[in-house]
């Protein structure tokens, strides 16, 4: 059976729903979709946990609205779905622009429905480098995903999964192409339109605020050789913002950690579900 709503704006929304127990709500990176998430949600589901991940609006088997795309709405995407299941005491993990989903979440809907919030090399307080975040990546970055989207985002997919995301750019490397092909195959299914506006939603949201709103125990990991979202930037940061977060750094880990340090993000996790 597929599992789908429709937002309130009319938008369908995938998600998969795996497992008996407590939730565990995942939200994914760009451009990617649950899929990105199998490993942790076989991991969880077979340890005795309901684990759900929807394909965010414009992302892999979701509707593509040609309008919408940004934190907001992604937010309360989320809140519809977590309403909809009725989910209650719900652990929320969030990885990368899905970090930002879950932090705007908590910002507009607080945290009547979850009991604990985990950021995966996630994207707040804020990507784009301003007066008041002068660790942040100049906007001439984001600037350059946009154009190289819109000239072959194809070929943008395959340089980064080759490149930066896995850290396959790195001499001891050892990404392998099935993984990079994944990278490749999710964000090809993504909407072209939705993708490039996910760019300044991940990019140029501010977090701070909704960072400071969350009240429920935090855990933050984060490698520190993420050359997507540097970590000094993002959970050195946001570490700061939430009261009580505690903070794992993954020594020489990528961005994405979900794959080359499953094992490891799956035990720590687990722990921190448990704990």
């Amino acid at each position: 059976m597929v599992n789908a709503m429709t937002s309130k704006d009319g938008t369908r929304i995938y998600y998969k729903d795996w497992g008996i127990g407590k939730p565990i709500v995942f939200s994914h990176g760009w451009p990617l979709n649950s899929d990105s998430w199998e490993s942790q949600m076989v991991f969880l589901a077979s340890s005795g946990y309901r684990c759900i991940a929807h394909d965010r609006r414009g992302h892999g088997r979701s509707g593509q609205p040609w309008i919408g795309n940004d934190m907001d709405n992604y937010a309360d995407d989320l809140a519809d779905l977590m309403d909809l299941l009725d989910l209650k005491r719900a652990v929320l993990v969030g990885f990368s622009a899905g970090g930002g989903e879950i932090t705007r979440y908590i910002g507009r809907h607080g945290s009547k429905r979850v009991s604990k919030l985990a950021l995966i090399s996630a994207v707040p307080p804020i990507m784009v480098k301003t007066k008041s975040n002068p660790a942040g990546l100049p906007i001439e970055v984001f600037d350059e995903l946009r154009a190289k989207s819109l000239l072959d985002r194809s070929q943008l997919y395959k340089d980064l999964a080759s490149g930066p995301f896995f850290g396959a750019n790195r001499a001891d490397s050892k990404v392998s192409q099935g993984m990079m092909d994944s990278f490749w195959l999710q964000g090809m299914q993504a909407g072209h339109k939705n993708t490039l506006d996910c760019i300044k939603a991940f990019s140029e949201t501010d977090f701070t605020e909704d960072l400071k709103k969350i009240d429920v125990p935090t855990l933050i990991i984060h490698g520190d050789d993420d050359q997507i979202v540097p970590i000094a930037a993002s959970a050195l940061q946001s570490v700061k913002l939430v009261k009580n977060a505690v903070l794992l750094v993954y020594d020489g880990a990528p961005h994405g950690i979900a794959y080359t340090h499953n094992d490891k993000l799956n035990v720590d996790l687990l722990a921190f579900i448990e704990s």
